[in-house]
């Protein structure tokens, strides 16, 4: 995949109304930028470097449900693609003290080229009369400074926003139907109403436009590789599918 790809697929039947990202894809350093990692090799191959697992996810979720996917193979640790400018932590510790320069030209050849994308989907599915729904994927080290992260998916959504928190409901209702003992928690292990791209479309588009979702995926199971891993996916998949389909019947009554 190119640093910065777009997907378009069609599923018939599935309508225009949902989006896919994939901001942590991947760990690659553009070869114009390597020397400045040098000394932080090993934090690319780290769960600080990419989402492990994160892209498998988006691209099935995205072919199977014909929906658009925008997503980065460049490391966060270059830009992350879910901060704000301006936040701590949009430059890593290799780049942030880079020439100002230097920044601005990779600001201008991945960050902003990427938000474009996403935000042009956006726009066209709510120009097209839908309510837009935006599922940016994700994973999580299971375990942080010590603490062990005690939850297997995370749904994450601003509170204030009652279409997210409403898909957010039933998206764990339906997981844990299909899938009884996995640990879904909402808000977890992040505040939803956090600095993120999802806060950055939701000062763009008002709450009856925008649904914005950041699905989380405990990174134990993507390491594990095994049929666990499959068959969550699989149940990822379901659920959503569960979850759109019932949010359809309801908007046609």
């Amino acid at each position: 995949m190119a640093p910065i790809a777009m997907l378009l697929v069609h599923c018939v039947g599935m309508p225009n109304f949902l989006i896919i990202t994939c901001e942590h894809g991947g760990n690659g350093i553009p070869a114009p930028y390597g020397h400045l990692f040098f000394s932080h090799r090993a934090l690319l191959d780290s769960h600080r470097g990419y989402d492990a697992g994160a892209l498998l996810v988006a691209t099935e979720l995205a072919t199977r449900l014909g929906a658009p996917l925008v997503a980065s193979t460049v490391s966060r640790l270059l830009i992350d693609l879910n901060r704000s400018v301006g936040h701590p932590r949009l430059y890593s510790e290799a780049t942030r003290t880079a020439p100002a320069e230097v920044r601005e030209r990779i600001q201008a050849r991945y960050y902003r080229p990427y938000r474009a994308q996403v935000e042009n989907l956006l726009r066209r599915a709510i120009q097209g009369g839908n309510q837009a729904i935006h599922i940016s994927s994700h994973s999580f080290t299971s375990e942080l400074n010590g603490k062990v992260r005690a939850a297997d998916i995370g749904l994450l959504y601003h509170p204030d926003r009652r279409g997210e928190m409403e898909l957010c409901k039933h998206w764990k209702t339906s997981l844990r139907k299909r899938a009884p003992e996995l640990r879904v928690r909402r808000n977890y292990p992040y505040a939803g109403k956090g600095d993120g791209l999802t806060a950055y479309f939701r000062l763009r588009f008002p709450a009856e436009a925008y649904v914005g979702i950041e699905l989380e995926i405990n990174q134990k199971h993507v390491l594990s590789a095994d049929r666990d891993w499959s068959a969550l996916r699989e149940v990822i998949l379901a659920s959503l599918r569960d979850t759109l389909a019932s949010r359809l019947a309801e908007s046609s009554v």
